[in-house]
């Protein structure tokens, strides 16, 4: 892994926009960018200005001028990478980019590799492992509770709670081998009464931390939500409604929607992934019916499902509404279920009477008007437990992580069998280090050169 050299990357969306900014990171970013940079003050060198510093001029090929721009100095240590950077903010023509790296190319820099700029701000100590990942989890989060989580990770926040317990584990293991230079004299360095209330602590910290992945995850990656129902019931018009955009097709021939749609929306600043199916009917028709097997593919995939029909049609089908609600219900006993009447606007109140008391748990909706829409996101977010974010404890988000504490809970197990069983020294230490290293693995005091490269593979060229 070679931090010796200079490199240079696009640290903003590639393709044309109003400003590009070009990032360099290494021992010669200055010098490489003080030779092709002309300021407007004649004298000005960038290698002799204060760090943190801006400076307005012009981008050089030789005689020829290629952008006015301006330049940002970052000196080591205090910049992101913990080396010289140097962020060069142009004009965002795909032509002036390309030009002023092709510049920087032939003058002694190399193109960064995916994540490469943060991978130097790990490699450097200016995150452990877990505030690096944390990184691509802020660029991508698209909602305000992922973005809660990824900032209070970058912040250290999960980081810190691993490294205290690593910390505190580490003190007794160190005991506990030096028990073993003194196996002959049989004493004990590590009080066995402090060891086991301190394996009690982390191995309470380790499965709330391993509890908090099934909210972290689907805070990070969207909760699926499947809208299913006999075909015309207007599955598709709710989606519009709560998309507050046309995005599905509508219309009033029975069947329209032969494929999946999906869209994403935030309620609540929790991320929500909205997916419109086929109906679910018998039909000779075989593009429909390759539908409807999708249907209950996407229900399989989705953690809720919403299912509606159309309340119109209530008197002549109630019993086939309560069959297809049973086959869900037996099919998908741990899925939450949403039972929607829609189109209420166009039926009494008798009816609405005889629905509510026929399927108790039903939600009235005008998916036209919009009536009933507020009610059914409060169901959904009711549906999600968030009572950690609102607490503004610590949550999983990264599967990574969670493999490690998994496997460190399995060790921390066995050492408190050790304890309880009265095991020698020698066989609890094998259990301490192993509990060690998955913690040392999360906020990267072990590392290789292979789980690095499969960790910042996934960023972004530029970062």
């Amino acid at each position: 892994m070679n931090q010796n050299d200079t490199i240079v990357a696009l640290a903003t969306p590639s393709g044309a926009g109003a400003i590009a900014v070009i990032r360099l990171s290494g021992k010669d970013a200055i010098a490489i960018c003080e030779g092709c940079f002309k300021s407007v003050s004649k004298s000005k060198k960038l290698s002799s200005q204060k760090t943190h510093t801006i400076h307005l001029g012009h981008i050089v090929d030789d005689a020829r001028e290629i952008d006015e721009v301006l330049v940002s100095v970052f000196k080591n240590p205090r910049s992101y990478t913990g080396e010289d950077v140097v962020e060069v903010s142009c004009h965002g023509s795909n032509y002036i980019q390309q030009q002023i790296i092709q510049l920087f190319l032939r003058n002694g820099c190399r193109m960064a590799d995916a994540g490469e700029f943060t991978l130097r701000a790990f490699l450097n100590g200016k995150l452990d492992l877990s505030q690096a990942e944390a990184v691509a989890d802020l660029i991508s989060s698209d909602n305000e509770a992922s973005h809660q989580i990824a900032m209070q990770q970058m912040r250290g926040g999960f980081s810190s709670e691993i490294a205290k317990l690593r910390e505190e584990l580490l003190n007794f293991a160190s005991l506990i081998e030096l028990e073993l230079d003194f196996a002959e004299e049989d004493v004990e360095f590590a009080d066995r009464t402090q060891f086991r209330e301190l394996v009690e602590r982390i191995t309470f910290v380790l499965k709330r931390l391993i509890d908090s992945f099934a909210v972290g995850n689907v805070i990070k990656n969207g909760i699926p939500v499947a809208i299913v129902g006999e075909p015309n019931v207007g599955k598709s018009t709710l989606l519009n409604a709560l998309l507050n955009e046309e995005r599905a097709i509508v219309s009033e021939i029975a069947g329209t929607t032969r494929d999946t749609i999906e869209d994403e929306i935030s309620i609540g600043g929790m991320g929500f992934r909205f997916i419109d199916t086929a109906g679910i009917r018998e039909t000779q028709d075989v593009v429909e019916s390759i539908g409807i097997k999708k249907t209950f593919e996407k229900i399989e995939q989705a953690q809720v499902v919403i299912y509606l029909f159309d309340s119109t049609t209530f008197k002549t089908q109630c019993n086939q509404f309560k069959v297809e609600l049973e086959k869900i219900k037996n099919k998908y006993p741990l899925k939450p279920l949403i039972v929607i009447a829609n189109k209420i606007d166009k039926v009494d109140d008798t009816l609405l009477a005889q629905m509510q008391l026929e399927i108790p748990e039903i939600q009235l909706l005008s998916a036209k008007s919009g009536f009933g829409v507020e009610q059914l996101t409060d169901s959904l977010l009711g549906l999600v437990n968030t009572g950690a974010l609102r607490n503004n404890e610590t949550i999983i988000t990264n599967t990574r992580h969670y493999d490690a504490l998994l496997k460190a809970l399995e060790e921390i197990q066995k050492v408190k069998y050790g304890l309880d069983s009265g095991l020698p020294s020698d066989l609890m230490a094998i259990d301490i280090r192993e509990a060690l290293y998955q913690f040392g693995l999360i906020t990267g005091n072990v590392t290789n050169d292979e789980l690095l490269g499969n960790i910042f593979a996934n960023f972004c060229i530029g970062k």
